[in-house]
């Protein structure tokens, strides 16, 4: 490779926009300028229409109706809209949240929000592999609960929850099941009506659409989801998010839907082979490296790897800035404290701190693996020549 190449692994925190997406966005910023909720002009109907046929790819990429896709800014506000939107509608009915330990910051963050107005949140456990017990599940439900929350798969390792089994669980306790499926729509199928969920959140940044547009899936029917709206002003998205819409956002957003429907199977049957490749020469190549998560029900383009007794951080700095790769979730890469996943996991917090999050897209590709794998060798052998406490491990003293 060139020298001063630069190589992206960091599809999880965002994805660069496919080309043809952004080609199908550029009419929307200047000739097509309308409004789509203008519906007394052209422009506005322009505008409109394309907002309904991006609707209707998105929803055939699920599998929904497109009249159950609500259009937010990003998965962030969906979850938002998902968690507070149920606890302010059933809060006659209950006041009880179930997620766990291991989901997004948005996600929690929210749970704590409403733990202060009143709401009880049970935060379940996950094994050694990421995954909940199905049991402890059932144990949490009583008749208070209102909605479970559970990622589909987890933005730090991968690791993907039993959803359908989760599904039939709360459809026997007659409880919504919300579930934030950022990291897997577009990237595997994720049919919600299928799997027995009612909410889910997504992001069309995360499937090489553009940043500051997402949706969230309400089913309609058996059960008609009720949310109380969190954003008001002017009743767009069926009363649910009002707002005006993000029109070539929008249009991006379906377009990349589009484009996963046809290409999502074969790019990430590839993204597999490189996946692997990358862990078992690792793994095979460099002492004490680990794979953070089950080797089973994980995302084929993701990589929790630790390396032991080698500082995180010192690890990417050795790449000088021309490797992406991260320590875990962008949204809190600022905090040094070690990673809320890895920690749930019940791994050391030796092993948290020397983990990296590797994740590929559709443009990483062969050449780029290779060059990866050489330097993280390098890094690794460097640090750990530095490290007195590599030394006291090799000779047995800690």
């Amino acid at each position: 490779m060139k020298k001063n190449t630069r190589i992206y692994l960091d599809y999880n925190a965002t994805t660069p926009c496919d080309p043809r997406v952004v080609k199908a966005m550029l009419p929307y910023f200047n000739e097509c300028p309308g409004n789509a909720a203008s519906r007394n002009h052209s422009f506005g109907w322009e505008a409109e229409d394309a907002v309904k046929q991006a609707r209707e790819k998105i929803a055939r990429l699920i599998n929904a109706e497109e009249r159950e896709i609500v259009f937010t800014s990003g998965a962030t506000e969906s979850d938002n809209l998902a968690i507070k939107g149920v606890f302010e509608m059933y809060r006659r009915k209950g006041n009880h949240i179930i997620t766990v330990a291991t989901e997004h910051k948005a996600i929690l963050d929210t749970c704590y929000h409403l733990e202060k107005m009143g709401a009880e949140v049970t935060y379940l456990s996950v094994n050694n592999q990421g995954l909940i017990d199905l049991e402890e599940l059932k144990r949490a439900i009583k008749s208070t609960t209102i909605l479970v929350a559970v990622m589909w798969a987890n933005n730090e390792t991968g690791i993907i929850q039993p959803i359908k089994e989760i599904g039939s669980i709360c459809e026997e306790k007659g409880v919504l099941f919300f579930s934030d499926a950022t990291q897997a729509v577009g990237k595997i199928e994720t049919h919600p009506k299928e799997l027995g969920v009612h909410l889910m959140a997504f992001s069309a940044h995360k499937m090489y659409g553009p940043k500051g547009v997402g949706a969230l899936f309400v089913n309609r029917r058996r059960p008609r989801v009720k949310l109380a709206p969190q954003i008001d002003g002017g009743g767009h998205e069926e009363g649910m998010r009002s707002g005006t819409l993000n029109v070539p956002g929008i249009v991006g957003f379906g377009k990349a839907a589009e484009i996963a429907l046809q290409e999502m199977s074969e790019e990430m049957s590839g993204l597999q082979e490189l996946r692997d490749l990358l862990e078992n020469t690792l793994i095979n190549e460099v002492e004490e490296c680990q794979i953070n998560g089950g080797p089973f029900h994980r995302m084929p383009n993701v990589s929790n790897l630790s390396f032991r007794h080698v500082d995180s951080e010192g690890l990417l700095m050795s790449f000088n800035q021309k490797i992406a790769v991260s320590t875990g979730s962008a949204c809190t890469s600022a905090s040094l404290d070690p990673s809320h996943v890895l920690t749930a996991m019940n791994i050391p917090e030796d092993i948290a701190k020397s983990s990296i999050r590797i994740s590929l897209g559709k443009f990483t590709t062969r050449e780029e693996i290779d060059h990866t794998i050489q330097k993280i060798k390098m890094g690794v052998e460097q640090l750990r020549a530095l490290s007195p406490v590599w030394e006291m491990f090799k000779e047995g003293l800690v």
